[in-house]
């Protein structure tokens, strides 16, 4: 049996600068991450915690420093990344939006898998309405809608940026309990958040860093 010790970390970040445009935000930052890992980024406003998980998720290049995947340069698979820039069109109906989200991953849920995930964040009934007749907090649990449905398989790493911003005490409890369940199926998770987040195993703290 091959103890926790002597286990590789999942994602390893090595020297690596923050950077937004030519502005360098944070140098040096260093991590590791083991599988089941839940790490909650902190610092403060400008620190670069959401430009972090934009150049994670490959939204924005990473001109200094190294990030390992598993051993490998870069990170091979598509993590999921859920970002507070929701990305949901306003034509489409709520299923529509959310069928598009899960095919990004190769996902083609099923109309119970749809029902599931939409009574998951209160949204039950919805899936024939309009994107454009949400509320922006409705809109918001379309996009983390996704989560009840997305298994440590299909998506390894979660990038989760701001996912508990405007939600009420009951959907956050529901989602700490569902990043648990991740973690606790093999899942790893990097996420930011302005409050407590109360199931991270892990911090990171940016401003540690700051240029």
């Amino acid at each position: 049996m091959v103890t926790m010790a002597l286990q590789k970390p999942l994602l390893s970040l090595k020297d690596l600068t923050v950077q937004r445009g030519e502005l360098p935000l944070c140098l040096g930052v260093n991590l590791d991450l083991a599988i089941g890992d839940i790490c909650h980024i902190v610092g403060d406003n400008g620190t670069g915690k959401t430009t972090l998980l934009m150049q994670l998720a490959g939204l924005l290049p990473i001109l200094q420093g190294e990030v390992v995947y598993q051993g490998l340069k870069s990170i091979p698979i598509q993590p999921l990344f859920v970002s507070h820039q929701l990305g949901i069109h306003p034509n489409l109906t709520v299923k529509q939006n959310l069928t598009f989200l899960l095919n990004l991953y190769g996902m083609s849920p099923t109309a119970a898998d749809i029902d599931e995930a939409l009574d998951w964040v209160g949204l039950q009934g919805f899936e024939m309405l309009s994107s454009s007749h949400l509320s922006a907090g409705q809109t918001r649990r379309v996009t983390l809608a996704r989560l009840k449905l997305m298994t440590a398989e299909m998506t390894p790493l979660w990038l989760l940026d701001e996912p508990m911003t405007a939600l009420d005490v009951a959907m956050v409890a529901k989602m700490e309990a569902q990043i648990l369940a991740f973690s606790k199926a093999g899942g790893t998770v990097l996420m930011t958040s302005h409050q407590a987040v109360k199931v991270a195993s892990r911090h990171l703290d940016l401003s540690e860093f700051m240029v």
